[in-house]
């Protein structure tokens, strides 16, 4: 049972944030969905009244963030749950990278995640409950050549809201990154996937890049709110939840690979540590 929970959720216009927002007030929960442009969100005010909120937001812009926060919270009584959504991808090769490109992708994926949280907390502290969710990506765990801001952003938001899991604990407010695999979104949109300008020589790799996910079976975005409702329903959720059948395959791979390369290089790694036992923190280290 959802006890009639309220949702914030950023990037409501399209993909998962569509899909959720949809199917949190389908089962008769409040959702505050936000949006570039909220006119996009009137079906959902048509179809399910004063139960939806729809507000304009560029997650890219704080003071943005924080006034809508506060406009949810004000017309519903509080919130529950925190849906970091709104996001991109950026592709192209290290090197074919431009500064506004990469600019533009960190503002968006791991700052406007940063802002909304940040306008949050406060009223989840006062409540003493909530829960965080922030929407990373299977890039955020395993990484594929020509994609590698899109992974900064996602690897820097898994960094981020860990660390904020172990200090929000302690007054009742919860965090989850959801950790999608490959799913039929509009991925094709130019708001949903961005490219930088091609250097020929990488064209062979982006090719067998093309090849290796062409074959690649995409999930239903319509088959994860019930995995998304098991999170936010649940007294312990996890921290981490992965969509996705071959998701958890793909990671594991990872893992072993990297835990087999920690292995091999041990004696180096503790070598390094070097003999001295004297070497403390700072007393005025905080």
């Amino acid at each position: 049972m959802s006890n009639g929970k309220v949702w914030f959720i950023t990037g409501s216009s399209r993909g998962f944030g569509r899909v959720w927002a949809e199917a949190a007030l389908e089962r008769g929960d409040k959702v505050v969905a936000t949006a570039r442009n909220p006119a996009v969100l009137q079906p959902l005010v048509d179809t399910y009244g004063r139960s939806v909120l729809p507000l304009a937001l560029d997650v890219t812009d704080r003071a943005a963030a924080f006034e809508a926060v506060a406009k949810g919270r004000e017309a519903f009584g509080r919130l529950d749950v925190v849906l970091n959504n709104a996001g991109y991808g950026q592709l192209g090769a290290v090197e074919e990278l431009g500064e506004a490109e990469v600019r533009a992708q960190i503002e968006t994926n791991l700052f406007g995640a940063l802002w909304v949280t940040q306008a949050a907390l406060p009223i989840l502290r006062a409540q003493k409950s909530g829960h965080i969710l922030a929407v990373s990506s299977i890039g955020g765990v395993a990484t594929f050549p020509t994609a590698g801001m899109y992974h900064a952003s996602k690897w820097g938001l898994e960094g981020l809201m860990d660390a904020l899991s172990q200090e929000v604990a302690g007054f009742g407010i919860k965090v989850t990154l959801i950790e999608p695999g490959g799913y039929a979104t509009n991925f094709a949109d130019p708001s949903s996937i961005r490219a930088s300008a091609p250097i020929a020589a990488y064209a062979p790799i982006k090719e067998q890049v093309f090849a290796a996910f062409a074959s690649e079976s995409l999930g239903d975005p319509q088959a994860t709110s019930e995995a998304i409702f098991k999170v936010v329903d649940a007294a312990e959720p996890p921290l981490r939840l992965l969509l996705g059948a071959t998701a958890v395959p793909m990671v594991r791979a990872a893992y072993e690979q990297r835990l087999a390369t920690w292995d091999a290089w041990a004696s180096v790694s503790a070598a390094a540590q070097g003999t001295r036992t004297d070497l403390r923190l700072p007393e005025t280290f905080w």
